[in-house]
C-alpha cells in the first residue's frame, strides 16, 4: 500500500496540472521595476480558509526570495497582497457524438453514435484563482497585478502542490519583460 501513495500522488498532480490555466497579469507600463529589491507582506484578516491563506502567503514569499528578492518588515521597495476565491464548477458531462462511414463487403454505409461517460464521484469540482497584487508602498498604487487558477477535488497534499505551483506560474511573470 506505502507503494502506491506516491504513484497515486503523481497521478493527482498530473491531472492537477492538466487542470490549471495560463495565469494573466497586467501593470503599470511606466513603472520602474528595475528598482526592486525588497518586498513585504499583507496578511489576509479574515478568511473561511485559513489553510489556504497560510498556503498561499507561504508560497509567495518562498517564490519571492527564490527570485531574489529580500524580506523585510519595513521600509520596502514593493508590498504584495493577494486574494483567493473558490467556486464549484460543473465537470464535463462526458457526452460525445460521431460521425463515421465504411464498407462491409462489396456496400458501404453511414453511422451515427453517442457515447456517455458515467461520472465516477461527484459532479462538480472545485476551481481557486489567486490573485496577487503588488503595491508600491509609497503612494499605495497597484502597480502590477497576476492571476491563475486552479481545479482540485480536495484538499491535502495534492491541493497544496496545486497552490504552489499556481502561485509560482503567477508570479514566474513578476517583474513584468516590456
Amino acid at each position: 500500500m506505502a507503494a502506491c501513495k506516491p504513484i497515486l500522488l503523481l497521478c493527482g498532480l498530473l491531472l492537477l496540472a492538466s487542470c490549471a490555466t495560463k495565469p494573466k497579469q497586467d501593470y503599470d507600463v511606466n513603472y520602474d521595476f528595475s528598482v526592486l529589491k525588497t518586498f513585504s507582506q499583507l496578511t489576509v484578516k479574515q478568511t473561511d480558509d485559513p489553510l489556504t491563506a497560510d498556503r498561499i502567503n507561504d508560497d509567495i514569499k518562498q517564490t519571492l526570495l527564490n527570485q531574489g528578492y529580500l524580506f523585510s518588515a519595513s521600509n520596502t521597495d514593493f508590498v504584495v497582497n493577494y486574494a483567493f476565491i473558490t467556486e464549484n464548477e460543473e465537470k464535463d458531462s462526458g457526452l460525445s457524438i460521431g460521425l463515421g462511414s465504411g464498407t462491409w463487403g462489396s456496400s458501404g454505409g453511414i453511422s451515427l453514435g453517442t457515447s456517455i461517460g458515467i461520472p465516477l464521484g461527484s459532479n462538480t469540482a472545485k476551481t481557486q484563482t489567486i490573485q496577487i497584487d503588488i503595491i508600491d508602498p509609497a503612494d499605495k498604487r497597484l502597480i502590477w497585478r497576476g492571476n491563475g487558477q486552479y481545479h482540485f477535488d480536495q484538499g491535502g497534499e495534492v491541493k497544496a502542490q496545486g497552490i504552489n505551483q499556481t502561485v509560482a506560474a503567477i508570479l514566474a511573470q513578476f517583474p513584468p519583460k516590456k
